[in-house]
Order: C-alpha cells, then structure tokens, then sequence
C-alpha cells in the first residue's frame, strides 16, 4: 500500500531520511519541522499514517499523539514513534501514548520500511 505520509521531526537530516526513503517507496510525503503546526498541517494533509518523532522541542510527540487520539479526522491514523528513547519501559509507554508502532534510532532503514508497510496493512483495521 501506498498513500500519504506526514513526516513529524525537527532533526533535517532524519527528515531528509524519512521522507527520502518513502518517497522511494512510492509514498507521497509532508514533512513538518515544528511540532507546534503537527496538528493543523495533519488536518490539511489527512494523511494515511504519520511518522512522529518522540523528542521535540516545544511540544513532545507524546503529546501530538495524544491531542491526534482526540481529534475526530486524525484518531484513526496510524502513527510510527520514532525516537532514541529505546527501553522496553520507554516503548510501552509511546504505545499507551497511542502509538500504532515504534521504532529506536539509529533506524534500520529495512527495518524502518518493513514497520511503515506493516503501518500501512493494518490501516483500517
């Protein structure tokens, strides 16, 4: 499955990466650098899934993930913690955020693509 991918990360180099590599795969991407604009360039895009960097200045991704939980158009949009934070204790916790999937940088970009497929199967179920 392709579709639309919103890209959350304020690092430009994981966000090349990201985006790059989606691109690659056929799937159409918005990339957004401040976590203060997540949630109204996410309603704009209504994207297929989102890729949510954790660690964020201003705002945490586990809070977008929360306030994308509580929003009507984006409650049903997988969303992909990435994030440095890699402890079982730290996963469960992006999970019980809302999180669909995780995946600890540095990433694998195989194993970055396999979780973004995965994501993208499990869409509306």
């Amino acid at each position: 499955m392709t579709g639309k991918v919103l890209v959350v990360e304020d690092n430009e180099l994981n966000l090349k990466l990201f985006c790059d590599l989606l691109e690659a795969h056929g799937y159409a991407t918005l990339a957004v650098r401040d976590g203060r604009d997540a949630l109204d360039q996410a309603r704009a895009f209504a994207p297929d899934m989102i890729v949510m960097d954790i660690q964020l200045p201003h705002v945490s991704g586990l809070e977008l993930i929360a306030a994308m939980q509580g929003d009507d158009a984006l409650r049903d949009v997988p969303i992909m913690a990435v994030t440095a934070y890699a402890t079982p204790a730290d996963e469960e916790r992006v999970r019980a955020a809302g999180a669909t999937s995780y995946v600890s940088k540095p990433i694998s970009v195989m194993r970055f693509i396999e979780a973004i497929e995965a994501l993208g199967r499990s869409d509306g179920a």
